[in-house]
């Protein structure tokens, strides 16, 4: 176990990583050991990503008209989150099921990264968590553009102005307040799934550094951070799609 300076920055154990281990070996002074004991949690979502990706290929490279293997459990993996989209999104759920699917699946997998010995969970970093917000944001804000046009975007942003004189006080002051507050809905997202993945796994390193005596506390770790784990990548993805909605016209079927 090892206490944490540099990506949750607040000294919270943790267990031990194949990175930190390969920027240790390599030397304090070595260019490579410094950017991997920087950016290790970029390595790992990147890992993951590429994992993410393997997986796809392997599942679709060969599809079968009955699948089987990796096929089968992907397909079946994609139509339930299908499902649960469409349950909060109704008609507009095939459209944006693409990018909230993803959005889970990417969390769901950095999350429980870190019960794989040797890795860690990139989502114990409140910048990996920002950025997944940053990009939910500009996400919304193009579904936006999109459904209304610039022009109504503007609108629909600056409660509808009636005259110059409220066009001029929604620019200068409602607008700013308004992305303002969309920018925050994300990012409370962003920090509620930072710290908690963090807790699990501080609570992992806690119950490895027990040892043989810490078994006990290391299943109930690994039990917790799997639950949790997928529990906050399910309300990072749903509350997104929640807000996706929020931007799209109302009383509409299809944007």
């Amino acid at each position: 176990m090892s206490e944490t300076g540099h990506g949750g920055g607040t000294g919270t154990p943790h267990i031990a990583n194949w990175v930190a281990w390969i920027a240790q070996g390599l030397g304090e002074g070595n260019p490579i050991g410094q950017w991997l004991h920087r950016y290790e949690d970029l390595v790992f979502a990147g890992i993951v990503a590429m994992g993410l990706c393997l997986i796809a290929w392997t599942a679709s490279r060969r599809p079968r008209q009955v699948p089987t293997g990796w096929q089968n459990a992907v397909e079946l993996l994609v139509q339930g989150l299908n499902s649960f989209i469409e349950g909060i999104m109704g008609p507009h759920a095939k459209r944006f099921a693409p990018f909230i699917g993803t959005l889970f699946l990417y969390i769901w997998a950095m999350n429980l990264a870190g019960l794989i010995p040797g890795f860690k969970s990139p989502t114990a970093n409140l910048n990996t968590t920002f950025g997944l917000a940053l990009c939910v944001f500009l996400y919304i804000q193009f579904t936006g553009i999109r459904s209304f046009g610039l022009k109504g975007y503007l609108a629909h942003m600056m409660e509808s102005p009636k005259d110059l004189m409220m066009f001029a006080i929604g620019l200068i002051f409602i607008l700013p307040v308004h992305l303002l507050g969309e920018l925050v809905k994300p990012l409370s997202l962003a920090m509620r799934l930072g710290f908690n993945i963090t807790g699990e796994d501080a609570f992992l390193a806690v119950a490895v550094g027990f040892g043989p005596f810490g078994l006990i506390l290391q299943l109930m770790a690994m039990g917790l951070g799997l639950i949790l784990g997928t529990a906050q990548a399910l309300v990072f993805s749903t509350l997104s799609a929640v807000f996706i909605s929020m931007m799209l016209p109302h009383g509409e079927e299809h944007a």
